[in-house]
């Protein structure tokens, strides 16, 4: 949160006051989609603000997902880059154009502040979508101020803060979705269903395939601020440092957010490098099989050249989990193995993967898609596929991994209490400082 804590009326207020857009209605929404005793009202959509106008919203299909769903209206934009917002905008209002017959909709107002969004009576839900050290902020405050939530992976910046999120979650009673779309595939399910029914034998390793910790600084040379970009919004609770073009996802002469993947992913004062960027995906697909998606490894050794040549975590059942080389994650058992990634699955004997899982077999949560699971959800105020919880552990398990990179040493971890045995050192980067004036 900020120094100040958010007026839901006062953000509406200002809100409307500094929309980049009017604000319109040709359609009939209703006052809201969420009816009394937080139930959907039938027959009524759910109205969504997006915060985030980056490639992962606009370039790899989540604000078009979301906007040609009937059961979602989407209401507001947020970004403090204002070309990116701009152009968001206006896949939003050309869509709902295309789909009126009372000529041009001018119904979605953009924002340069997350809190406007957030201070709508009007919007139920929000997805948020930025940069990995502005995840917690606006989850929590989202959370607060009573909307449903889907938060693009990695969960957290670090570990105490996604436990924070989970809390603001669970204290607020919000509908929470991670995005690990995986998840949501029917091959990563059937793999774990065939891991935990024994179907491999008695499962004792699994092998992930990710990349590894981020760079610890960049020596990016200064660059003038671009007059469309709030940069030191951008930075939020990050350090302070000259703007760079490197780091922020570049753009279009129409404002479409462009393929490359930013350099902040690769920076440890923005995220934690490939492994938290792939392992958020890949490690909550190993533990939904190992059965451990609410706990944790107990140890993490580091490679030593020596006795262990790659990353490697411990679990209490006696399971080993490396980072080392698998198409995606390569689960081995004493009678076989599986090995699956997207668009892909392998199985040792081959005949395993027509195998049918039985009614009397464990089953796991079934979703074949992630966003109208999330919505779903809402509907029904129930927990989706991938709980705010479930991406806490997963991208925990990332950033226990460069927690033991950054020592160079093995460490004992408690799961249940989310603290390292005996080790001070190691528990001071469980969490990171945040700059003035935004804390948690």
């Amino acid at each position: 949160m900020t120094q100040t804590k958010i007026g839901r009326r006062q953000f509406l207020k200002t809100a409307m006051g500094t929309a980049l857009g009017a604000i319109s209605f040709p359609y009939v929404i209703g006052p809201s989609a969420l009816g009394k005793g937080n139930s959907v009202s039938a027959g009524n959509r759910i109205t969504m603000g997006f915060i985030g106008m980056g490639r992962r919203t606009t370039r790899q299909g989540l604000l078009e997902a979301f906007l040609h769903n009937p059961d979602v209206q989407v209401l507001g934009l947020c970004d403090v880059d204002a070309l990116k917002l701009k152009g968001a905008k206006n896949t939003v209002e050309k869509y709902y154009t295309s789909q009126s017959s009372k000529g041009s909709y001018k119904g979605c107002a953009g924002y340069r502040d997350f809190r406007e969004i957030l201070g709508r009576d009007d919007i139920d839900a929000v997805l948020i979508s930025l940069p990995d050290h502005w995840h917690a902020i606006p989850v929590i405050e989202a959370a607060r101020a009573g909307k449903d939530i889907y938060a693009e992976k990695p969960l957290s910046f670090s570990i105490v803060e996604g436990r924070a999120m989970v809390k603001a979650v669970r204290n607020y009673e919000r509908v929470f979705q991670t995005g690990s779309q995986q998840r949501s595939s029917r091959n990563f399910r059937f793999a774990c269903e065939l891991v935990r029914n024994g179907y491999i034998g008695e499962l004792k390793t699994v092998t992930v395939g990710i990349g590894g910790p981020p760079e610890d600084y960049c020596d990016f040379p200064a660059e003038p601020e671009p007059d469309y970009l709030d940069w030191d919004m951008w930075l939020g609770p990050a350090p302070w440092r000259p703007y760079s073009s490197k780091l922020s996802v570049p753009i279009d002469s129409k404002g479409l957010v462009l393929t490359p993947v930013p350099a902040w992913r690769y920076i440890r004062d923005y995220s934690g490098g490939h492994l938290t960027d792939w392992g958020s995906h890949h490690f909550d697909i190993a533990q939904w099989g190992m059965d451990t998606e609410y706990t944790g490894p107990v140890g993490i050794i580091p490679p030593d050249g020596k006795d262990y040549q790659v990353l490697t975590y411990k679990y209490a059942n006696g399971v080993t989990m490396t980072r080392d080389k698998a198409n995606g994650i390569l689960f081995t058992g004493t009678e076989g193995k599986v090995e699956v990634n997207r668009g892909y699955l392998r199985t040792w004997p081959e005949s395993l993967s027509k195998q049918q899982i039985g009614g009397n077999d464990i089953r796991l949560y079934e979703s074949n898609n992630h966003g109208t699971n999330w919505l779903d959800s809402i509907r029904q105020r129930k927990q989706p596929i991938c709980d705010v919880e479930i991406g806490h552990r997963s991208v925990s398990v990332a950033h226990l991994g460069n927690i033991a990179y950054r020592l160079g040493r093995p460490l004992t971890w408690d799961p249940e209490h989310e603290v390292f045995i005996g080790d001070e050192q190691a528990n001071r980067l469980l969490s990171r400082p945040m700059r003035s004036p935004w804390y948690l």
